[in-house]
């Protein structure tokens, strides 16, 4: 599978992620939304800025794949702090993400910038889009 990854442009996940500063995405909701075990080991990402210019600047490999069960207030944030070092997170993007019930924690490897092209968007508003093949939405 392939996955379109839109990244936090005011906290500059995409710099961190192709500097090597940051090497896990995280993704969270109340229910088992987008991607909750729909991302696997090898899968392709595709990173782009939440900017609304809709160009894929970057991609990487997944690395590791962590999808929690329900978790309490406590159990995100302690899932949270234990990922730091990777994840990289600034204040506002952990008040974000503290306390939301299921976690989807995506570690990257391999991230490079690559020859940056647009893709077909539908109207979701998602930050994580899955296709079977980048090919079959790129123009």
């Amino acid at each position: 599978m392939d996955h379109i990854v839109y990244c936090d442009k005011k906290a500059k996940e995409l710099s961190r992620l192709l500097s090597g500063e940051q090497t896990m995405v995280i993704r969270g909701a109340a229910g088992r939304k987008l991607p909750h075990g729909r991302v696997a080991i090898n899968d392709t990402v595709y990173l782009l800025e939440n900017d609304g210019s809709g160009i894929i600047r970057a991609k990487g490999i997944v690395s590791s794949a962590f999808h929690s069960d329900k978790l309490s207030l406590e159990e995100s944030e302690k899932v949270i702090e234990e990922n730091m070092d990777k994840l990289k997170l600034t204040e506002d993007q952990k008040k974000r993400w503290i306390g939301k019930r299921y976690l989807c924690l995506i570690g990257l490897k391999d991230i490079h910038e690559i020859e940056p092209f647009s893709y077909v968007r539908e109207k979701n508003m998602d930050d994580w889009i899955i296709v079977e093949s980048i090919d079959d939405i790129r123009i």
